[in-house]
Formats: structure tokens, C-alpha cells, sequence
């Protein structure tokens, strides 16, 4: 039986790598986008590296306090995907990502972004 409070929303869930590197350009970002108490966020290592721990998170934002926005970050020089971690795999695996969230999701606003490491967010299309 899903856990449903309309009492109980908020806007957003970034989703993102543990990369340590990541929070000082992160967390000014989603503040600004969401405000200071309306978003959730989890950090999974490689981020869409991990497709099914990432869906259980979306499910889970969705089930539990009906999010509008899910905002999908990997970022440059992600050790997780190691030598692997080609800008061009990066690209594929966000777009990947969010067509397939899209697909069990419609109602929802998937944006993917590729963070590099000078606090520049690039928005993947």
C-alpha cells in the first residue's frame, strides 16, 4: 500500500554522486532552484552508474512526498565510473536515465546535468 500524504511535498530530489568534491557547488545550486526545505537528495557513487538504486530513490520521492522535479547530476572525473567515465558516457548515461524514468514516470520533470569540477553545470538534453 503506497505512503501517500498530500500534506507532505515538496518540489524536488537531486540525485547525485557522494564525490566529497561535489556539496560546496551542489548545495548553493539546489537552494536556489528549490529554496532551503523543499527538496530531497541522495547520493549514490557513479550516480547513474547505479540505474536500479537510483529508480528505487525516484520511486521512493514519488511514493512519499509526491515530487514534481527530479534533477539527475553526474560530474567530471567521477572515480566511481573510473577510466570509464568518458564526458560522451557520461552524456549517454543521463540521457539513457531519463528516458527510461520517463517512461515509468510521465508526470514528471526529469532534468539531467553534467557538474564540472569548476562549479559549472551543464544541462544534458
Amino acid at each position: 500500500m503506497p505512503i501517500q500524504n498530500p500534506n507532505n511535498h515538496c518540489d524536488g530530489h537531486i540525485i547525485h554522486c557522494m564525490d566529497y568534491r561535489l556539496p560546496k557547488y551542489l548545495y548553493p545550486w539546489v537552494v536556489q532552484r528549490f529554496g532551503y526545505d523543499n527538496f530531497d537528495t541522495t547520493a549514490i557513487a557513479g550516480c547513474t552508474l547505479d540505474y536500479e538504486m537510483l529508480l528505487k530513490h525516484v520511486q521512493l520521492a514519488v511514493r512519499v512526498h509526491t515530487v514534481d522535479v527530479i534533477c539527475i547530476v553526474n560530474h567530471e572525473d567521477c572515480r566511481a565510473y573510473g577510466e570509464a567515465g568518458t564526458y560522451e558516457r557520461h552524456q549517454h548515461d543521463l540521457k539513457e536515465t531519463r528516458e527510461k524514468l520517463l517512461a515509468l514516470f510521465p508526470h514528471l520533470q526529469i532534468e539531467t546535468y553534467y557538474l564540472h569540477l569548476d562549479g559549472t553545470f551543464e544541462k544534458v538534453l
